[in-house]
């Protein structure tokens, strides 16, 4: 193409010109052009008329740009990434002064083996400079973390995403789960998780205490809450936890022809029943203490298994979001009537009423007067192992009013699942 663009030129210039010529002698310029070319006579006069073949000639002439040689090539890179990493990833500007001040001292104390020219690049380089040749670096360690969090990818397809507004939220069965740390201030070490299920229908909460948060021992408390709540369990929703989410817990839901599905990461209101009940059923409970004895999982595990899930299931009603309306920059929500997750239940048509009548036994031998005295005691003698097993002056003694982490169980306000 350089050639016959070339070529027409040549025969142009030899006419005089291709535009400005009467018709005869455009008509054997393109004749003779067409017989050496081979090209279509159409196209050749399209080609003229355009002008491209001008440009095109233009371009194939025009000098290679020369690509100036940088002074930091690929040898280099590796040492400026060994120093970005010892001082914690900072940005070009700020690494840029630091290796000014700092690459001798590297280097004498064996942190950086470069030659007296590398250290000299190292010291010379510009913060501009510095950016540009670690995009790639940075990007691959981006990629890195992105893949990380998928430790099991073909699990997370088999296990779907469920919104919050995708419940069947008037059929009992639909259950939340969670996980609740008692780790106080340091998750160092091995200590007590609660294990918090919460049914969105009707309110109901089952939970259990277990330490770590293995795989095995969530399924098996899972399994003793499923059995103690009066009602089937069709269809169980965690978020991405590897508590959760392995094959383990994805095996027994298969096996008790429970459904499983889980919340998008980063998105905590897609479970947000069972994280209203971690707040007032597990936190305002129990605080944010650091439970790791198993004196303290006996008793914790008693209180879920007898006293707590009667008082809460049977005598703490429950207020369901029915609608949100924005009036003037106000957000007004309407509330359906308070009932506790036992009435709900009873008003629930597919509850078979043999179950029904069995609450009804459980509900009027209860006394919740008693419950609250034998929840009170179970804080205390909890209280107790906790503060011996601190070897410290008791709490009470410094500070006589109730404190946030304080494990008394008095004047706990009634729980609400909000619909979002």
């Amino acid at each position: 193409m350089q050639t016959r663009n070339e070529y027409l030129g040549a025969l142009i210039r030899k006419n005089g010109g291709y535009h400005t010529q009467s018709k005869n002698k455009k008509s054997k310029l393109l004749d003779e052009y067409c017989a050496v070319t081979k090209q279509n006579r159409k196209y050749v006069i399209r080609k003229l008329r355009s002008g491209a073949w001008v440009h095109q000639l233009r371009a194939e002439k025009l000098p290679v740009r020369r690509i100036r040689k940088s002074k930091y090539d690929r040898a280099f890179v590796p040492f400026l990434i060994t120093c970005w990493k010892i001082f914690d990833r900072a940005c070009g500007q700020r690494l840029a002064t630091l290796l000014h001040d700092e690459v001798e001292r590297l280097r004498r104390d064996g942190e950086l083996n470069c030659s007296s020219a590398m250290a000299e690049k190292l010291k010379r380089i510009s913060p501009r400079s510095i950016d540009k040749k670690l995009i790639n670096h940075k990007e691959k360690e981006k990629l890195k973390q992105k893949r990380s969090t998928a430790a099991n990818p073909l699990l997370f397809e088999k296990i779907p995403v469920k919104l919050s507004d995708e419940w069947n939220r008037n059929e009992p069965g639909n259950v939340q789960t969670d996980l609740v740390e008692h780790c106080g201030q340091s998750a160092y070490g091995n200590f007590i998780y609660t294990l918090s299920n919460a049914d969105i229908a009707t309110g109901w909460w089952e939970g259990g205490a277990q330490f770590g948060r293995g795989m095995v021992v969530t399924q098996q408390t899972m399994d003793q809450a499923k059995k103690r709540c009066p009602f089937q369990w069709i269809e169980i929703h965690s978020d991405n936890d590897s508590a959760f989410i392995n094959q383990h817990l994805f095996a027994y839901a298969n096996r008790e022809n429970l459904k499983f599905s889980r919340s998008r990461p980063y998105h905590k209101n897609d479970n947000c029943f069972v994280e209203q009940k971690n707040n007032t059923h597990v936190r305002r409970c129990f605080g944010h203490l650091r439970y790791d004895t198993e004196a303290e999982l006996k008793i914790i595990n008693g209180l879920y298994e007898k006293q707590l899930r009667l008082y809460k299931n049977f005598f703490q009603p429950v207020m369901k979001l029915i609608s949100k309306e924005r009036i003037n920059g106000h957000l007004k929500r309407h509330y359906d009537k308070p009932l506790t997750p036992y009435q709900r239940v009873l008003q629930s048509r597919t509850v078979p009423k043999e179950v029904k009548k069995k609450l009804t036994a459980v509900y009027v031998s209860l006394n919740p007067a008693q419950l609250r005295r034998e929840i009170d005691v179970e804080f205390k003698e909890l209280r107790k192992f906790y503060d011996g097993k601190q070897h410290c002056v008791p709490l009470s003694k410094f500070n006589p009013k109730p404190i946030n982490n304080s494990v008394t169980f008095l004047n706990c306000p009634t729980s609400r699942i909000s619909v979002t």
